[in-house]
C-alpha cells in the first residue's frame, strides 16, 4: 500500500469522497463502498479503494499517490503487484478508474469533469447488496442433494409459470442461499439445451462445476476467452464472449437461458444476447432487491418467480435467527468529522482506540459470552491488535487478523478459530467478504461505521446455520453520536425502534411478537436465560438516517436542474430564505447539503411561476427556448449552428471546432463586406485570438444554455455537450428547424444593427 492507502481509509479517500459528493450530491456519495474487499486471481485478499454499482456496471475507483505506480520510484515487486491488483479487478468484470492525489488537490474541477464523463452526468447508483458471504470451497454432492423448502417452492413456481405459457421470469434470492442450484435444477427438469451467461469468469466457472455436479449425465462446456465450445448440451459462457460471437450460434440453439446477476441485463451486451436467442424459457438470477430505480429489470423479466431476502431467509430457517444486546459506551462521537461514507479515520482512532472502551469490550465478553466463539470487528489494524492484546492479558485465546498478515499465517489463525482453539478473532475489514465460519456464535460490532453495506456484510459472517447453533448474538457498541453522524446498528439497519435486551431482531415467523409478550410481563425468553440481562431493559432507538431521508428528496443541485431558472437565482433565494429546504445536512462547520421534498419543489414552482423540467419535456423546452431566443449579440444562433455542424452522435463538440466555426463565420462576413458584429464585439476588431473567442463562447451564448441545464462544458475533454436526453430525442427535421430559426434570427439581428 502507498503512504496514502490503508484498509481503514485515508485522507486521500476523504478528499475523493468530498469531490464525488460535490459532483453528484452528498446522498449519491452514500453509494460509494470504501475499501471493498475482493480476491485477486491468486486468491489473495485485496481492497479496492472504492466500488460502486453504476447501472449495469460495477466500477472500482483507485486513489493513488503518483509515486505508488511509477516503476522508477517504487520497487518492481510493488509496481507489478499493483498491476496484478488492477488486472484482477478487470478480470472480475469491473470498470477501473484511477486518480492521483495531486490531481485532486490541484485540479479538483478536472476530476469532477472526468467523473461526469466516466460515470455520466446523472448516474443512477445502486447499493451493493452483498448481504451474505459467498460459500467458498463448499462442494455439492449431486447424488445426495436435498433442496430446501424455498428452493422447492421456487421450482414449483417456475413450473406453474411455464404451464401458464410464460417464457421469462426473475428469481430473487439473497446471496449464498443457492439460487444457482435452483436454476440448474429447473433447467434439468426441462431437459433441453442450456446457455448460462455471467459477467465474470469466476461466476462462469462456479456455474460450470454446479452443472457437472447436479446434472452429471449432461455434457458441459465453456464459451469464454479462447475456449469456444458450441456443441455441448450445456454451455456456460461470459457475456462478452457470447455477445461478440452470436454468429456462431443459431437463434434456436437453446431451450433454456439463465442470466446470472440479472440486474446487469439492461446493459447493451445483455440486450443483444436476449434479443437474438429464442429459447423456450429464460430465467434471470439476482440478489439485488427490486428497488424503485430498478424498474427496467422487471420490464425485461416480467415477473418474479420467487423471492428470498435476508429476513425471509431467517424466517424459513435458511439462516440463523439474530439477537442483540446494546452496550452503551461513554465515547463522544459528536465531534468526529465525517463525510457521506465514512468517519475521518484519524478522528475515529483517537476517539475509540482508548483503554477504557477496549477494556469494556473485553469485560463484556467475559461477563456475557465467555468461551463462545466470537468475532470482534475493529476500526483499524492498531485497534484490532490492542483489543486482542487485552483479551490475551485476561487469559483468553485471541488473535488479531488483518490484510497486512501473510496469507499462510492468516489462514492458519482462521483455521484455529474454526476448530475452536482460538476463541476470539479481532478483525479489521478482512472478514467482510469471502470468509465463512458457521460455528461463529457471537459478533461484537465494535467498529462504528456509516456504511450500510459494510455493517451488513459483517453481520453476514455469523448468520450461517451450524449444528447446535440456535441463534447469532450481536453486541452493538453504541457510542454517543449526533443525528447526522450516527453509525449503523442492528436496530437502525432493520428499522426497529423497540429494543429489549437480548431480544430477537431477525427470527422465525411470530418469534419477535411472542417474545415481546414475554418482555411486557417482565419475563426473559428461554434462549437468553443464561445472559446477565434484565428483562425489563428497554429503550427507544433513534433510527433516523439522513441518507435514507435524502434519497427520497431533491438536492439543491437537482432543484436547479428541474426548473427553468438560473442557478444564481436559486442560490440567492435559498440565502434570502425565499426557498426553505426540508432537510439540511451539516457535513462540517462550514459545509451543508440542502434537500427538498417533491411537493416543496412543486409549491415553489407554482408560487414563483416557474416551469418544471423533466425528461419528458426537456427537448420541447429546448426547442421553445430557441424559438423565443432573445439576442443582444449574434452569438447564440452561431453557437447552435456550430454545434449542428460539428456534433458527434452523442451531441458533443470540441471547443476547438467551435472556435474555428466562430472565426470562420465572422471573417466570412468581413470578406463579403458585411458587418461582422457590433463595434464593441471582439469579432469587429482585428487580431482576436482563439483564447478570446473561447472565453467569449463560454461566457456569453453558452452560459444561458448551461443555466437551463440544456448544455454542459466538460473542461477536461475540451468539449461542450448538449443534454443527452435532448440530443437523443431531436429528430433530423427538428435539427433542420433549429438551423432555419438561427438563420432567421441572424437575418433579423443584422438588419437591426445595420439600421
Amino acid at each position: 500500500m502507498s503512504v496514502y492507502q490503508s484498509a481503514s481509509g485515508s485522507q486521500a479517500e476523504d478528499l475523493f469522497i468530498d469531490i464525488f459528493a460535490d459532483t453528484f450530491g452528498a446522498e449519491k456519495a452514500g453509494f460509494l463502498y470504501s475499501q471493498y474487499p475482493f480476491y485477486d486471481i491468486y486468491q489473495n485478499a485485496r481492497f479496492a479503494d472504492f466500488v460502486i454499482e453504476d447501472g449495469a456496471r460495477r466500477v472500482a475507483i483507485e486513489v493513488d499517490d503518483e509515486a505508488s505506480h511509477n516503476p522508477r520510484l517504487v520497487s518492481k515487486d510493488k509496481f507489478y503487484d499493483d498491476l496484478l491488483k488492477q488486472n484482477s479487478m478487470i478480470h472480475l468484470g469491473w470498470d477501473v478508474y484511477r486518480w492521483a492525489v495531486r490531481q485532486m488537490q490541484k485540479t479538483p474541477d478536472t476530476v469532477k469533469d472526468e467523473l461526469r464523463v466516466f460515470l455520466g452526468n446523472d448516474p443512477r447508483f445502486k447499493e451493493i447488496e452483498d448481504y451474505l458471504p459467498t460459500q467458498r470451497g463448499k462442494a455439492l454432492d449431486g447424488g445426495k442433494l436435498e433442496l430446501r423448502e424455498y428452493q422447492q417452492e421456487a421450482l414449483a413456481s417456475l413450473s406453474a409459470m411455464r404451464e401458464n405459457k410464460e417464457t421469462i421470469a426473475l428469481l430473487y434470492h439473497a446471496t449464498g442461499v443457492g439460487k444457482t442450484v435452483t436454476a440448474v435444477m429447473d433447467a434439468k427438469n426441462l431437459g433441453g439445451r442450456v446457455l448460462f451467461v455471467a459477467h465474470t469468469m469466476e461466476l462462469v466457472n462456479q456455474a460450470l462445476e454446479t452443472f457437472k455436479t447436479i446434472w452429471p449425465e449432461a455434457d458441459v462446456g465453456k464459451f469464454a476467452d479462447s475456449i469456444k465450445d458450441i456443441d455441448s448440451h450445456i454451455i456456460c459462457g461470459s457475456i462478452k464472449s457470447i455477445a461478440l460471437n452470436l454468429d456462431m450460434f443459431k437463434d434456436n440453439d437453446f431451450d433454456y437461458i439463465i442470466i446470472d446477476e440479472a440486474h446487469h441485463a439492461t446493459a447493451d451486451t445483455y440486450q443483444k444476447v436476449l434479443a437474438y436467442f429464442k429459447p423456450k424459457f429464460t430465467l434471470g438470477l439476482t440478489a439485488t432487491p427490486e428497488r424503485a430505480d430498478d424498474t427496467n429489470i422487471l420490464e425485461i423479466f416480467k415477473n418474479t418467480a420467487h423471492k428470498l431476502d435476508i429476513q425471509t431467509a431467517v424466517e424459513i430457517g435458511a439462516l440463523v435467527p439474530v439477537r442483540c444486546i446494546r452496550i452503551h459506551t461513554n465515547i463522544d462521537m459528536t465531534k468526529v468529522r465525517f463525510n457521506s461514507v465514512q468517519y475521518n479515520i484519524r478522528d475515529l482512532d483517537v476517539k475509540i482506540c482508548v483503554t477504557e472502551r477496549n477494556t469494556l469490550i473485553v469485560e463484556t465478553w467475559l461477563n456475557y459470552v465467555k468461551d463462545k466463539r466470537t468475532v470482534v470487528f475493529c476500526a483499524s489494524v492498531k485497534h484490532a491488535e490492542q483489543v486482542a492484546e487485552l483479551f490475551k492479558q485476561s487469559g483468553v485465546k485471541a488473535v488479531a487478523v488483518s490484510g497486512t498478515m501473510k496469507t499462510s499465517e492468516r489462514n492458519e489463525q482462521l483455521a484455529k478459530f474454526a476448530s475452536g482453539e482460538i476463541k476470539v478473532l479481532c478483525a479489521c475489514d478482512l472478514l467482510n467478504e469471502g470468509w465463512d465460519c458457521p460455528q461463529t456464535e457471537v459478533l461484537f460490532m465494535a467498529r462504528p461505521t456509516m456504511s450500510k453495506v459494510l455493517y451488513t456484510q459483517q453481520l453476514g459472517r455469523g448468520m450461517r446455520n451450524s449444528d447446535g447453533k440456535e441463534h447469532l448474538m450481536v453486541f452493538d457498541f453504541v457510542d454517543n453520536a449526533s443525528q447526522y453522524n450516527a453509525p449503523y446498528s442492528l436496530h437502525r439497519l432493520f428499522k426497529l425502534k423497540d429494543y429489549h435486551a437480548g431480544g430477537t431482531v431477525l427470527g422465525k415467523k411470530g418469534q419477535r411478537e411472542a417474545e415481546n409478550d414475554l418482555y411486557s410481563k417482565g419475563e426473559r425468553p428461554d434462549a437468553i436465560i443464561d445472559y446477565p440481562v434484565d428483562a425489563t431493559d428497554y429503550e427507544i432507538v433513534d433510527i433516523f438516517n439522513w441518507q435514507e431521508e435524502a434519497s427520497g428528496m431533491i438536492s439543491q443541485m437537482e432543484f436547479i436542474r428541474r426548473v427553468d431558472v438560473q442557478s444564481e437565482t436559486i442560490e440567492r433565494y435559498v440565502r434570502e430564505g425565499l426557498l426553505v429546504p426540508d432537510l439540511i445536512v451539516p457535513m462540517s462547520e462550514h459545509r451543508t447539503f440542502k434537500y427538498f421534498k417533491e411537493e416543496t419543489l412543486e409549491m415553489y414552482v407554482e408560487k414563483y411561476g416557474w416551469r418544471l423540467i423533466d425528461d419528458s419535456n426537456r427537448k420541447d423546452m429546448f426547442m421553445e427556448m430557441i424559438e423565443q431566443m432573445d439576442m443582444s449579440y449574434s452569438y447564440k444562433p452561431v453557437l447552435l449552428k456550430a454545434i449542428l455542424a460539428n456534433a458527434d452522435s452523442k451531441g458533443r463538440v470540441k471547443i476547438a471546432d467551435l472556435v474555428a466555426y466562430f472565426r470562420a463565420f465572422y471573417e466570412n462576413r468581413k470578406k463579403n463586406g458585411l458587418v461582422p458584429e457590433k463595434s464593441n464585439s471582439i469579432y469587429a476588431k482585428e487580431g482576436t485570438t482563439d483564447k478570446q473567442i473561447e472565453t467569449n463562447i463560454l461566457s456569453n451564448p453558452f452560459k444561458r444554455f448551461e443555466d437551463m441545464n440544456m448544455m454542459r462544458h466538460t473542461q477536461t475533454l475540451g468539449v461542450i455537450e448538449v443534454d443527452s436526453v435532448v440530443w437523443k430525442r431531436l429528430t433530423d427535421d427538428e435539427k433542420k428547424r433549429i438551423e432555419e430559426i438561427c438563420d432567421s434570427k441572424l437575418e433579423v439581428y443584422y438588419d437591426k444593427i445595420i439600421k
